[in-house]
């Protein structure tokens, strides 16, 4: 097959069993990039996964994938060791970051909020509609689930649990989602890995600066991997390492159906994008194919935001 990158040049996914991971594995096997996927999954997810894997095969390149986590000194050492026996005169070209892993829990009790009416309106409209609040509540929300944003005022608020960040909660997240970059990047200079014209990437959202509940643990790793990519892309620029962090509008994966109250996060997006639409893996995985590119050479230390117009939309309507 025509391949758009030098011969033997490599992509490794942290994350690459599903979502941005998995997407921007594709689209760069699509033009003719080998692939090493780094993922984390139990046997009976595999079902779903093997059949993703062959995709890729089937688009004519190398592909290696370890079921392992990815966090663990030990497996990263023995995973960098294999690929490189794999590599031959081959090198690494791209640097996913694409894990998500971290704590989603707020950092204190819920109290309703000042000025808050004792009864609420889907109470009173269902009062005055004569029928009970608990079926009006029903439809409502499987309404709101399927899409009906218009819905977002009567469904029910997202519900968490008792128990609240830690301090180990946080450092957990922080490493997992954050600082593990470096670890990576690191690694792969040393044993000599990376191409002379080397793209790393990592993955951001707007709760870099916006606060969500329950998102206090990943924000802060955001931020850290946001400052880790800078100092990347200073420090290592001299031995031909390029990075920037993709910040994705809010897209339907399996991380963010993990965040209490999505189902709001995806509602207030398709009302804000100026498309009227979320974002797909596959769109981020298309600027992460051109960010890979000879001509994008000239781009480091960046925070590209790839959504729509979604972050410059102050209107839902």
């Amino acid at each position: 097959m025509t391949t758009e990158f030098p011969a033997g040049s490599w992509a490794l996914v942290l994350g690459g069993s599903s979502g941005f991971g998995l997407a921007t594995a594709t689209k760069l096997a699509e033009h003719g990039m080998n692939v090493c996927i780094v993922h984390r999954d139990r046997r009976g997810a595999m079902a779903r996964i093997e059949p993703e894997f062959e995709k890729i095969r089937g688009l004519g390149v190398q592909l290696v994938t370890h079921n392992a986590d990815a966090l663990r000194v030990e497996k990263r050492e023995q995973i960098l060791e294999e690929l490189k026996g794999t590599l031959g005169d081959g090198s690494v070209r791209v640097l996913l970051h694409s894990i998500a892993f971290g704590n989603l829990k707020l950092i204190g009790p819920e109290l309703p909020r000042a000025g808050a009416s004792d009864e609420s309106g889907r109470a009173r409209l269902a009062q005055e509609l004569g029928i009970e609040e608990e079926k009006l509540a029903e439809v409502a929300d499987r309404l709101f689930a399927e899409g009906a944003d218009d819905l977002e005022g009567i469904a029910t608020p997202a519900a968490y649990a008792d128990r609240y960040l830690d301090a180990e909660d946080v450092a957990r997240t922080i490493h997992c989602m954050g600082t593990s970059l470096l670890d990576w990047t690191q690694d792969l200079l040393a044993r000599g890995m990376f191409g002379s014209d080397a793209r790393v990437f990592g993955l951001t959202s707007e709760g870099n600066t916006l606060a969500w509940k329950g998102y206090a643990a990943v924000s802060a790793a955001k931020v850290a991997l946001e400052a880790t990519a800078r100092a990347i892309a200073m420090e290592l620029a001299p031995h031909g390492v390029r990075c920037n962090v993709i910040q994705a509008g809010v897209t339907e994966t399996p991380a963010l159906q993990a965040i209490p109250g999505s189902a709001f996060l995806k509602s207030t997006a398709r009302r804000r994008n100026p498309f009227g639409r979320l974002t797909t893996p596959r769109d981020v995985a298309n600027v992460i194919y051109l960010l890979s590119r000879d001509e994008a050479a000239w781009v480091n230390g960046e925070i590209i935001r790839v959504d729509g117009g979604e972050h410059v939309s102050g209107s839902t309507a």
